[in-house]
């Protein structure tokens, strides 16, 4: 009997690093849906309910989907705060609670956050952004410890600041890349290609659940 294909979820489908985890997914077989948010709106609870009420099973998802809007707190409105926080952080735990019905049933799946150095180091006028990172590794956790039992895993990617059409705008200034490139041990940044990889690698990874993974070389302090 043909061994069924495994069945993975990227949310944000069109950005740069999630079209590069399709594409490393795709190389090892899976079957990979990557929906945009005119497909599912990772916003709106009935968009990803429906979305996921069509498959039949899933395997991994990858909650990528998300947005920046900066400003200092005091400048920052409400709308701009909770704009960052539906998309980054409600819009995983959406897609997790559904995604969950399929894997608890059954028993076994893979969820990953894809966080950001700005969780645990905080970044100058992305207050919101910081925030919604932040709940994603309290998110990523919390779900380790309730699914662990049924097999589900749980764990959080810190991929890095890598050049994508993001982060185009702000790279584009010599002055500022290099500034930031200074705050990493090896002065460069890691790579869309290389983030991309650890992710298909992590999913092969059945003991690991719960853990928070940088993919840089900025050294952070323990707290």
């Amino acid at each position: 009997m043909k061994e069924m294909s495994k069945v993975a979820v990227i949310t944000g489908g069109e950005g740069t690093l999630a079209r590069a985890v399709v594409r490393g997914l795709l190389a090892e077989g899976w079957v990979v849906h990557a929906p945009g948010r005119e497909v599912m709106d990772v916003r709106d609870s009935g968009a990803v309910k429906a979305f996921f009420a069509g498959l039949e099973r899933v395997d991994l998802v990858v909650n990528q989907a998300g947005v920046i809007d900066d400003g200092s707190v005091v400048k920052m409105t409400v709308e701009q705060f909770e704009g960052v926080v539906d998309v980054s952080l409600t819009g995983a735990f959406r897609c997790a609670r559904e995604a969950l019905k399929l894997m608890s049933r059954q028993r076994g799946g893979h969820l990953i956050q894809v966080g950001s150095f700005a969780a645990i180091q905080g970044t100058f006028g992305q207050a919101n952004y910081a925030a919604a990172k932040a709940g994603l590794i309290g998110l990523t956790k919390s779900m380790a410890l309730e699914y662990g039992a049924r097999n589900v895993r749980s764990n959080c990617v810190l991929p890095g600041l890598l050049e994508t059409r993001m982060t185009a705008e702000l790279l584009r200034d010599a002055e500022r890349r290099a500034e930031l490139e200074s705050r990493h041990a090896l002065g460069r940044f890691n790579t869309v290609e290389d983030a991309a990889r650890f992710i298909v690698m992590l999913d092969t990874m059945q003991q690991v659940s719960g853990q928070v993974f940088q993919l840089d070389s900025r050294v952070g302090r323990w707290s």
